[in-house]
């Protein structure tokens, strides 16, 4: 089945989803997939659905680039596609049928173009003939395809209320409006299309901060304030150089996990992308007035930053997504909880225990040897003393021997002489 995966991988267009069979993501995902193959299958999609044990065919995994689990790429001839979107049926089925067709479409109607226009919520359309502008535009729909829609058309097929400045040119169309590429003040196309290629205003979850985070702008969340954002919109755009996104996130759970404190619901908070910074308004902001003074304090810099990416700041990061993993297994699994972080606890405290009697027994020799070699040196004291007593005692008595020996001797001597 590998080799015939290999063999037909080139001329056939494959949506894989790399999996790993412990992983629980990918258990999630599974139902989920097997309802995108039936759905491209039906419609008589180009694409064919498959998926990979990663784990069992590592080789193929390293070659795909895979790293995580579970990974989903589209495979189109020599090049694979990274899908980065939300793991749900319409999503994945959307960008396997935008990705499998040409980067860039042609709207050969003004139908087409209305009925296009409807159906996409941002579109980007070149406009004009043969130019150094279209092959840039080709080349940015090829690298961004996985994000959004590329489309190429005449001038003829926009309304008539519908004018540009000049030709050849790459327009955006999103939020009920219009705006064009300017080369001079926007500067490359593809860090243009790149910041564009969102709403103004967005429902926001991790996978489109993830996505945002890319683009550096600065981000202002309301949590969960409406507001009419396309005039803030205006503000920014026509009067500073720093793109805001706008956007919604139901609850504080995760902006909470990403600034590593609490917010209150409802509050405005935003988000500088680039250097991880932060700012909270310093009264409640409740009117448009409210909102648009407090973005002018951040652009001024008069209001106050929190956060950043300084090497304290990480150590902070590090130490809270520890507690936050902690906290997260004991609450879902006390049990699993307890077996995890107390099993290497136990293991920890028997090492310690191991060494700290070793050393102690160790401490124990030495004190009972240095006792041993103290008490011979005693008793070779007291032997001592016992042989100088005893040769004490002994002198005397030769003394007296040899007196008597002198006294039995004169007689003798005298008798002699």
């Amino acid at each position: 089945l590998l080799n015939r995966f290999k063999d037909k991988r080139v001329n056939d267009i494959w949506l894989v989803d790399f999996y790993a069979p412990w992983c629980g993501y990918c258990k999630k995902l599974e139902p989920i997939w097997n309802e995108v193959g039936l759905e491209l299958k039906i419609s008589g999609s180009p694409v064919r659905v498959g998926k990979m044990d990663a784990t069992a065919y590592s080789g193929m995994s390293s070659e795909f680039g895979v790293r995580g689990y579970p990974t989903i790429k589209l495979l189109k001839g020599d090049l694979a596609y990274n899908y980065k979107g939300p793991r749900t049926k319409d999503d994945i089925i959307e960008f396997a049928n935008r990705v499998a067709g040409p980067a860039v479409r042609s709207l050969p109607s003004k139908e087409m173009f209305e009925h296009m226009l409807k159906r996409h919520n941002v579109l980007f359309v070149y406009v004009g003939g043969e130019s150094p502008l279209k092959e840039k535009y080709n080349d940015v729909a090829s690298e961004l395809i996985v994000y959004t829609h590329f489309f190429s058309a005449l001038e003829q097929v926009f309304p008539e209320s519908l004018t540009l400045p000049e030709l050849p040119a790459v327009v955006v169309f999103k939020d009920g409006g219009y705006f064009t590429y300017d080369e001079y003040e926007d500067a490359s196309l593809s860090s243009w299309v790149n910041r564009e290629r969102f709403q103004g205003y967005l429902q926001i979850d991790g996978f489109t901060l993830y996505e945002l985070g890319e683009t550096g702008k600065q981000m202002t969340f309301y949590l969960p304030y409406f507001l009419d954002y396309m005039s803030l919109r205006s503000l920014t755009r026509t009067s500073q150089k720093i793109d805001f996104q706008f956007g919604h996130m139901d609850g504080n759970d995760y902006i909470n996990s990403l600034i590593m404190g609490e917010v209150a619901v409802p509050s405005v908070i935003i988000l500088n992308t680039s250097n991880e910074q932060y700012f909270l308004p310093s009264e409640a902001v409740g009117t448009m007035e409210q909102l648009v003074h407090f973005i002018k304090s951040v652009l001024n810099g008069s209001a106050q930053a929190y956060g950043g990416d300084g090497f304290i700041q990480r150590i902070k990061r590090i130490a809270f997504d520890a507690k936050s993993t902690i906290t997260s297994v004991f609450r879902s699994s006390p049990l699993l909880g307890c077996f995890l972080f107390g099993l290497p606890l136990g293991v920890i405290s028997l090492m310690c225990y191991g060494i700290c009697t070793a050393e102690s027994d160790y401490g124990s020799d030495d004190t009972d040897a240095l006792k041993r070699l103290t008490d011979e040196e005693d008793e070779d004291e007291e032997e001592e003393q016992e042989r100088e007593q005893s040769a004490e005692l002994e002198g005397p008595e030769e003394d007296e021997l040899e007196g008597e020996e002198g006294a039995e001797k004169d007689p003798a001597e005298k008798k002699t002489d």
